[in-house]
C-alpha cells in the first residue's frame, strides 16, 4: 500500500479533495481500510446522485460502469476513473474465470492439455465413466447442474479406458480432481460415491471440501454412517413386534 505521508501525486490528489489529511508522521499510519472508508465518504459526499433506485446508498464499489459514468464531474475525475479502471479488472478477472461453464467429452489424446495442462489456478474435475453403468450417468447429471453454477471450475469427463487402458468398471464411477495440474482427491467406485443416493448438494460438499467448487455449503449433508447402522438395528427388531 503506499504511502499517505509520502509526496506523491496521487495522495496530493487525496487531500486536495479531503479525502486524506495533511501530512503526518509515519508514526500515526492509516491503514488501506481507513483510506478506502475516508475515500468513499468523501466522494459520497461530493455527489449529488438521484435517489432513484437506492444509488445514494450504494458505495461506490457497488456501482455500475454506467452509474460510475453519471458520477463524473470535473472536480472528481482523477479519482473516479482511477475505481473505473479498477472496476473493468476486477470485471475482466471475472469473466476470464468463469469461461466454461458445461461438461466437455475429452479422449485419451487430451487428457495432457485438457487436465494435467489446464493453466495457472484452474481446478480440473473430471468424471471417468462407462456407457450402460447406471451411477455414471447419475454423477454426469448431478456434474451439470454444478458446471453451470461453477463455471470458472473445468468439468470433464471421458469413458475411462480411453483414460485408462484395462480400467476396471468395478471402479465406476471414479471422480478425479485436479489443481494447476497436480492430483489433489480421487473418489473411486460406487462406495465412495454413495452410489444410487447420491445427491447433487452431496457431490457439491464433496467437492467444495476439496476446494474444486466455491461451494458455500459447510455441514456434510450425507446421512453418518452411524445414523444409517441405528436406523438399520431399529428396522430389524420392528421385525420381532
Amino acid at each position: 500500500m503506499q504511502d499517505p505521508t509520502e509526496d506523491t501525486e496521487w495522495n496530493d490528489v487525496l487531500r486536495s479533495k479531503g479525502i486524506i489529511g495533511p501530512k503526518q508522521p509515519k508514526e500515526a499510519e492509516i491503514t488501506e481500510d481507513q483510506i478506502q472508508a475516508m475515500l468513499d465518504d468523501a466522494i459520497q459526499r461530493r455527489t449529488d446522485l438521484p435517489a432513484q433506485e437506492g444509488q445514494r446508498d450504494k458505495k461506490i464499489d457497488d456501482m455500475s460502469l454506467d452509474e460510475l459514468d453519471e458520477l463524473e464531474d470535473s472536480e472528481d475525475e482523477a479519482v473516479l476513473e482511477e475505481y473505473r479502471r479498477r472496476r473493468i479488472a476486477e470485471m475482466r478477472a471475472t469473466a476470464e474465470k468463469a469461461r466454461f461453464g458445461s461438461i466437455r467429452e475429452i479422449s485419451g489424446q487430451e487428457y495432457v492439455n485438457e487436465v494435467t495442462k489446464a493453466g495457472e489456478g484452474i481446478w480440473v474435475v473430471l468424471h471417468l465413466y462407462a456407457n450402460g453403468v447406471p451411477l455414471c450417468a447419475l454423477i454426469h447429471h448431478h456434474m451439470q447442474q454444478l458446471a453451470a453454477k461453477f463455471p470458472q471450475t473445468k468439468f470433464l469427463r471421458s469413458i475411462a479406458t480411453t483414460c485408462i487402458p484395462n480400467f476396471p468398471e468395478k471402479n465406476l464411477p471414479t471422480i478425479f480432481i485436479y489443481h494447476e495440474g497436480s492430483l489433489r482427491k480421487q473418489f473411486i467406485g460406487p462406495l465412495e460415491l454413495r452410489g444410487d443416493k447420491l445427491t447433487s448438494v452431496e457431490l457439491e460438499y464433496m467437492l467444495g471440501q476439496v476446494g474444486a467448487v466455491p461451494s458455500e455449503i459447510t455441514e456434510d449433508p450425507r446421512p453418518q454412517i452411524r445414523d444409517k447402522l441405528l436406523a438399520d438395528l431399529e428396522d430389524k427388531s420392528s421385525d420381532f413386534y
